[in-house]
């Protein structure tokens, strides 16, 4: 497990933030397409496709990979509709995680337990 600094969690926001706002516009596009991509599995068995198929590929894959290229560099990923994101970091010799969510300044004020999720942040 990767563990941040404030600073280094900080650095990242601004990046982290289009990223996040990037997966808010391809889950609407997503669920735009999701009952018509519903009904193609259903009817695939005979054929065809949808319409809008590759644009719901597209997002689904687009998706995807900005989430494992925020998981490879070890932010959490936490609520993609708040934009709710973690990074674990060391606080009086134990790990927490440093919260934040997008509408919120861009810098790190928030922190909670591993266990506590956002209904325990607490100011840093």
């Amino acid at each position: 497990m990767k563990l941040f600094t404030r600073k280094e969690a900080n650095e990242l926001l601004p990046g982290v933030s289009a990223d996040l706002k990037a997966i808010q516009t391809l889950y609407a596009k997503i669920d735009s397409h999701r009952e018509a991509a519903r009904l193609a599995a259903v009817a695939s068995e005979f054929g065809g496709g949808m319409s809008g198929g590759s644009d719901y590929v597209k997002a689904l894959y687009e998706v995807g990979k900005i989430t494992t290229q925020m998981n490879e560099l070890g932010i959490q990923l936490k609520d993609y509709s708040r934009g709710l994101i973690d990074f674990p970091t060391m606080r009086d010799g134990r790990v927490v995680l440093l919260c934040w969510q997008l509408g919120e300044d861009e810098k790190i004020e928030w922190w909670h337990e591993l266990e506590a999720g956002f209904a325990g942040r607490q100011p840093l």
